[in-house]
Parts: structure tokens; sequence; C-alpha cells
């Protein structure tokens, strides 16, 4: 198996749970007679014990595209009208020596993932080349035409001048049960500093919360180190199933066996979920429908979708809000052309619209542009 030999161009917290425990201790003797006299009664009763503080969240601002803003801080924000570049990843691989270890997963991890190596280097190139963030949710709007018919139209952006827009979007941001033997963190978190962690187990059964082992916790650590790259606060599209729950929470249900307690653990897990989307949300990060079952949109029958789309708007779409955006799972190659999607999206991804490239990740290493 070859790695991707193009790719370049391109705290630890050890929960230790301890049970508090031990031998109980008598009760000490009532005090009687002179013994209770010589008691020092305190003056003033004990101040209770400051609890701890909430972290103080730094701000983020979040912005469009679509306006014109002429100079700002010494910056100039010029029209684009050219091409506007999608690059899709999936969860990266933390640690490769279980990725990539001959069993049945690895052939495909290696043809659909990239590592943590790697995608620190692809960052790095895209930022050097010049590249933007934008929302992909401002790069179209949806009107009708004068036939009533909904249409989607490319909407003009404005980018610092001498820079290139580029949207990124994650699929299968879910943490799928065989992802966790196979190299990839467990779950998003949030950290005691407000921010979002990855959590996880290294090869020995450590487990670990990282900021550098995660795609959308390594984004966000290198938009703080270079705020030029998100001029307008946009992270990356999260692309979300829902037959194993969302970003490392199962807040799914299985038709075929289920009971209270099953429904208790999942509302639990909903309910551990949502600071999570929160503070995703909050920090420019957004959401699509890649299906609830991963379904191939083309072979599947009406009936299926219809049912398919009812049950990630129940089960995901009830988390994570409103999204427009759709992610065609199955593609067999990088570019479809737009269509409509079921509703209640209104936009595709995945897609070839008008305007719009979307690469895999090696289109970087073979485009110096």
């Amino acid at each position: 198996m070859q790695r991707i030999s193009s790719l370049f161009l391109a705290l630890l917290l050890t929960c230790s749970l301890t049970a508090c425990g031990g031998t109980a201790q008598p009760n000490p003797p009532a005090q009687t007679g002179d013994d209770a006299s010589q008691t020092e009664t305190p003056d003033t009763a004990p101040e209770p014990a400051e609890e701890p503080e909430e972290p103080q969240q730094e701000p983020y601002v979040i912005s469009s595209p679509t306006v014109d803003r002429g100079t700002v801080d010494g910056v100039t924000y010029v029209p684009w009208d050219g091409v506007v570049e999608h690059l899709f990843f999936h969860p990266i691989v933390a640690y490769p020596e279980l990725a990539f270890d001959g069993d049945s997963q690895a052939d495909g991890i290696d043809d659909w993932m990239v590592t943590v190596d790697e995608y620190d280097k692809i960052l790095q190139s895209v930022y050097d080349r010049g590249y933007v963030l934008v929302d992909i949710n401002d790069v179209w709007s949806e009107s009708t035409d004068a036939n009533g018919q909904p249409v989607m139209i490319r909407n003009t952006l404005y980018i610092p001048e001498g820079k290139k827009p580029l949207i990124f979007s994650y699929d299968d941001v879910n943490y799928y049960d065989y992802m966790l033997k196979d190299g990839f963190t467990y779950k998003l978190i949030l950290g005691e500093d407000g921010l979002i962690w990855s959590y996880g187990l290294d090869p020995q059964g450590n487990e670990v919360i990282s900021q550098d082992l995660d795609a959308v916790t390594i984004l966000d650590k290198f938009v703080r180190e270079h705020p030029d790259f998100s001029p307008f606060g946009a992270k990356g599209s999260l692309s979300l199933t829902g037959y194993q729950g969302i970003l490392g929470y199962r807040t799914n249900t299985d038709t075929k066996v289920w009971n209270d307690e099953l429904e208790a653990n999942r509302l639990k897990e909903c309910e551990a979920v949502k600071p999570i989307i929160a503070e995703l949300k909050r920090t420019g990060w957004t959401f699509g429908s890649h299906t609830w079952g991963h379904i191939n949109l083309s072979s599947s029958s009406l009936e299926r979708v219809k049912a398919d789309t009812k049950r990630w708007m129940d089960e995901v779409g009830s988390l994570i809000g409103p999204t427009p955006i759709l992610y065609y799972p199955h593609v067999p190659g990088p570019t479809v052309m737009m269509s409509r999607a079921p509703a209640p999206f209104s936009s595709i991804c995945r897609s070839k619209a008008p305007g719009v490239r979307l690469r895999g990740h090696q289109f970087l290493f073979q485009n110096q542009n």
C-alpha cells in the first residue's frame, strides 16, 4: 500500500478515576462539661468556598464576504469572479500505526483519508498559496426564475486583494464505531477553557485530550494562529449522517432493538452534544446532511429517500438546526451536476455548480496556482 506520496510537496490527560473510600471513621465522643466550655466559637462563620468561574469565551466575529467593504485596516476587498475551489476531507488519521495495520479497513482509509501530518501540510500549503476560507452558504443564493422554478444564483464575493476563496467540507464527522480501533479520535468535547478539543485513546489505550489530532481542532488552532486565513470567520462545513449518531455521540435510534434504557442513554447523548454544536456554530462551523444512512440517492427509491430524509431531520436536524446543504454520498467522481435536493434541502454539494470546482485533497499538490 502506497501512502499519498504527493502529499508534500506538501492534557495528555490520563484520567485516573480513583474511588474515594476507606474505613469509616468512628464518630468523635460528645463533648461534655469543661471540655465543652473550652471549645472556642469562631467570631464569624467561615466564608463559603468560591465556585469556579465559567471560562470566558473569546469573541468570535463572523461576517459575510458578499458585502463590499472597500478598504478596512489596510486590506482592500475586491470582487471575485473566478472559480471557488472546494476541498473536502474525511476524518483524519491520528495514529497511522492503527489505521494501516493490514486489516480490512486499511486500504479504504488509505484511499479516502489523510494523516495528521499530511493535513497539517495541506493547511500550510493552501495558506501559503493565498487561499482564504469562505462559508459554502455564502457562495450561492436560492432564487426563482421567470417560471417560478427554484434556481441557484452565484453571489459576488469580495475577497482580500491577491487572495482566492476556498471552501472546506468534511464528510462523515460522526466517529463511526470502526474508526475507534483504527487510529481516529473518538469524539469532540468542550475543554475547561471552553474550546473544542478531541477525545480518544492512543495505541497503548491511554486517554488523550488534544487539539492536535482531529481535523476540526487542528483547523481551529490554525485559524487562531493565522487569522488572515479566515477573514470572515468561516471554518468548514461538517457533513453528517445519523445512523451512528453525530460528532462522536450516539444520538441515533435503532428500529430493530430498542428499549427504555437505550432511549434514556440516547437522550443523555443528545444533551451532551448540544454545547459542542453551539460552540462549533459560534466559531464559524456549519453543517450539512450526508443522508441519515449514507444511502445512494441515484439508486434509491423515492420512498426510501423520503424516509431517510425524515429520519435525518428527526435525529440530526433536530440537534444542529436548519441547513440547506446536502452532500451526496457515493459520488463516483469529484464532480456531479447541480440538481435539486430532496426537501428540506435547497443546495446540493459534491456538485459542479456554476463557477465552483470540487476537488479531493490531492489537487493542491497538482495545481500550483
